[in-house]
């Protein structure tokens, strides 16, 4: 048994000081003071809450273990309080079908130290034009996205929407027009054009990584029209970053960074609930990929160590979102909109935590990075709620 002695837990959008007593994978009981002779540790200030929940991360394995390793990412994820991670399928060989899935599978089985659930692919090799075999997938995947390129065969899509209907899957969209690319037309006139499709054929419909005016104000929509199975999320780099900072590689990714209208339009959306969720985009390059000129590096940040810091110091800390936004934005909003097995800070549930340092800011240093990739625009700033622990199966697989 392990035993978390004078933990805040946010109870009704207040931080409560409780006991917390962990039986093998199991929260056994959470009382206002427990005495037992058990290891303990001393959490007086700390935060405890579920691990948190990132829908989007890329761990490039099988195919680039330069860049990260199914291993490095996980152990990124556990340092950063996240406890549930869902890697994308831009991976070789693409997890297209059974056999290829099955081996992404078993490196997981073998190497993650939190849960990981990857996603299938909508097209073969993500190549756009011819679907995935989802018939032979769909009951080890929770949603199936061709993340990194915008799927504009919209015959193509359609087709894949009705497999994910009748399986009852979530399709993940990297909304790209193929005209305008990566400017923020080229986002919002893929959303808009997706919205009507999945109008059509109803079924569950994430937009990944929202970050335009436009966008936001066609979910807003879609969704005041009753259309709730369609979702979005937002990363931590739109809400505090614009394109006016970029200072190199590291603040490269797609979607690029916006302008300040998109960023605070980008705040709205997470403010008022047409975001669900946060997902950080961890997408890990080498170095020298990124020491590369500007527009010749590749596209992608590492985001695990850093998301939960920054969500809690910029928007939890100041007031702008409660405490229990933070815990929907985090856990159970991910939970709800992709069906993944529930996860509660209560009696009888799997112990995943994370128990955070709220009172203490700390500074973010290159060399204390657990992922392969160093490419972090967030290197040298300094926050608040960087995790001290983090429990998954209640085993301790992170502290600080």
């Amino acid at each position: 048994m392990i035993l978390i002695k004078n933990g805040l837990i946010i109870l009704d959008n207040k931080l409560i000081k409780k006991d917390i007593l962990i039986d093998k994978e199991e929260i056994l009981d959470i009382s206002d003071e427990i005495d037992m002779d058990c290891e303990a540790i001393d959490c007086t200030g700390l935060l405890v809450m579920p691990g948190a929940i990132d829908v989007h991360v890329h761990f490039r394995e099988p195919g680039f273990t330069d860049k990260e390793t199914i291993k490095t990412g996980c152990l990124s994820a556990a340092k950063g309080g996240v406890t549930t991670v869902m890697p994308m399928p831009n991976l070789n060989p693409c997890p297209d079908c059974y056999q290829n899935l099955k081996l992404e599978l078993d490196l997981i089985s073998r190497d993650a130290c939190v849960h990981c659930y990857p996603y299938g692919a909508v097209s073969r090799g993500e190549n756009q034009l011819e679907a995935s075999r989802v018939e032979e997938i769909h009951d080890l995947v929770y949603a199936i996205s061709d993340d990194g390129k915008g799927v504009n065969n919209a015959s193509l899509l359609e087709d894949v929407m009705r497999m994910a209907k009748k399986y009852d899957l979530v399709i993940a969209s990297h909304a790209e027009d193929s005209v305008d690319g990566y400017l923020p037309k080229g986002e919002y006139v893929a959303v808009r054009r997706e919205i009507e499709l999945a109008k059509k054929i109803g079924c569950r419909y994430h937009f990944c990584h929202m970050s335009t005016k436009e966008s936001f104000e066609a979910i807003r929509k879609a969704r005041s029209e009753g259309y709730t199975n369609i979702t979005c999320e937002v990363t931590p780099h739109h809400l505090v970053l614009n394109e006016e900072m970029i200072q190199d590689g590291n603040y490269k990714m797609n979607p690029p960074l916006r302008s300040e209208e998109n960023r605070l339009a980008t705040i709205e959306a997470l403010i008022d609930g047409t975001a669900q969720m946060i997902a950080c985009d961890h997408a890990p390059h080498t170095e020298e990929e990124k020491k590369r000129e500007y527009n010749k590096c590749p596209n992608g940040i590492i985001g695990l160590e850093t998301m939960i810091p920054i969500i809690y110091t910029e928007f939890v800390k100041n007031g702008k979102i409660s405490l229990n936004r933070f815990l929907d934005l985090m856990v159970y909003n991910p939970i709800s909109v992709f069906h993944l097995p529930k996860r509660d800070l209560k009696k009888g549930f799997v112990a995943d935590l994370a128990i955070l340092d709220i009172e203490n800011p700390h500074t973010y240093t290159k060399d204390e990075i657990l992922s392969k990739g160093k490419n972090s625009p967030f290197i040298g700033k300094t926050y608040y709620g960087f995790p001290k622990y983090t429990f998954v199966n209640g085993k301790l697989v992170y502290k600080r």
